[in-house]
């Protein structure tokens, strides 16, 4: 199991705490139920760590211009048309991925292309299932052009417990899917918006994986 670079700081201070608070109580206390029930404390901790922080490594072969991977690991909970109006300025279809705090929070590219636009903004910290949290909630927006000349928006969202959120594209940059695309610490969100006549693959509720979902076909070029 892979982990995520922006786990590595974390998971080596918690190692450090556990194992200090463990050698100290084993040392210097007498061994009894409070003692061994910190001990399962610091383990299981830190085995939840393990499991936010893994980078899983999953990998497309094969044809995969015009598809639209699952930008994160999660569950669907929204699927309907909208009008994206900070940027798209149209209607689009957005899907809706919710993470939970057991699933891994990396973050992926959704289709290959060119990023034509990377913003941060600022905002609140709702819980990041609720429908107002996508356009509420501090949020970095990423729009990539197809080669086929598609506009696609993926939007990374903040969470009740996020307190940080972490793009690692440029504007201009050639980007492929799967390749990474950020991390975000702690429940979240992540919404794509894909042209109207897309083929969606997915309906709510269902769990996807990125680097192994496929949840749309792109329309073909006109």
């Amino acid at each position: 199991m892979r982990i995520h670079k922006e786990g590595r700081k974390t998971l080596t201070y918690t190692l450090l705490i556990g194992f200090t608070i463990d050698f100290t109580m084993f040392y210097f206390l007498s061994k009894n139920f409070f003692t061994y029930f910190i001990f399962a404390l610091t383990v299981t901790i830190y085995i939840f760590l393990l499991n936010f922080f893994r980078s899983p490594n999953r990998v497309y072969s094969g044809q995969v211009l015009g598809r639209v991977n699952a930008p994160t690991d999660g569950k669907v909970v929204a699927l309907e048309k909208v009008f994206e109006k900070e940027y798209l300025n149209c209607e689009c279809i957005k899907i809706s991925i919710f993470m939970t705090i057991f699933n891994a929070h990396s973050n992926w590219i959704p289709v290959t292309g060119k990023i034509t636009h990377v913003s941060h903004q600022k905002g609140r910290y709702m819980a990041a299932y609720l429908p107002k949290s996508s356009t509420e909630n501090e949020r970095s927006t990423i729009v990539i052009e197809t080669p086929d000349g598609h506009q696609i928006l993926s939007r990374q969202i903040a969470g009740a417990l996020a307190r940080r959120i972490v793009t690692y594209v440029k504007q201009d940059q050639i980007c492929y899917i799967g390749d990474p695309l950020g991390f975000i610490k702690f429940g979240s969100r992540m919404d794509i918006f894909l042209p109207l006549e897309s083929e969606i693959l997915v309906k709510i509720g269902d769990e996807v994986r990125a680097n192994n979902t496929f949840i749309a076909n792109l329309p073909s070029k006109k």
